[in-house]
């Protein structure tokens, strides 16, 4: 059965609000036979990765990055998932992913940095995105829970497609 890993970092009511319509959506009721794993993202681990066949990862934006949690989560499992580096020790181009993968981002006033800082390390990984990235400014609504609800239904139904 293909697994959808999500990981997140939700430190917020408004945070989890998203992340909540995330997860109701990858169970919706009618994508069938997608295992659904949710981990906090100083939860996860290269094992949750490697077991997977999709991500969706959540983040606030802080500072113009993303938070500290995702990039701990980053750092943790970067190499060990396939990740590639350059001769300088940065992330470089990976060979190109088959493993589809979605990012949803919450910020008060800019979440540009935030989602720069995670598709670069992403670039480096065997994933590909596979859903356009959910930013979301401000107060959360329903039009925002409502897009939060279709990408976890994206992926987890990209899964049971096979």
């Amino acid at each position: 059965m293909p697994r959808l890993l999500i990981v997140h970092h939700s430190p917020t009511p408004t945070v989890r609000r998203l992340t909540d319509a995330v997860v109701a959506g990858a169970h919706d009721d009618a994508i069938e036979g997608v295992e659904v794993v949710v981990k906090h993202a100083l939860e996860a681990t290269a094992d949750d990765v490697l077991t997977a066949d999709g991500y969706l990862l959540g983040t606030t934006a802080n500072f113009g990055y993303m938070s500290g949690a995702l990039k701990h989560f980053f750092d943790t499992i970067f190499l060990e998932a396939g990740g590639a580096l350059t001769e300088d020790g940065s992330a470089g181009a990976g060979p190109g992913g088959k493993k589809p993968y979605g990012l949803w981002v919450h910020g008060r006033y800019d979440a540009t940095g935030a989602v720069r800082s995670v598709q670069s390390i992403v670039q480096a990984l065997p994933w590909r995105q596979a859903a356009e990235v959910l930013t979301v400014l401000g107060d959360v609504d329903e039009g925002h829970t409502d897009a939060a609800y279709e990408l976890g239904g994206t992926l987890a139904a990209l899964l049971s497609a096979g």
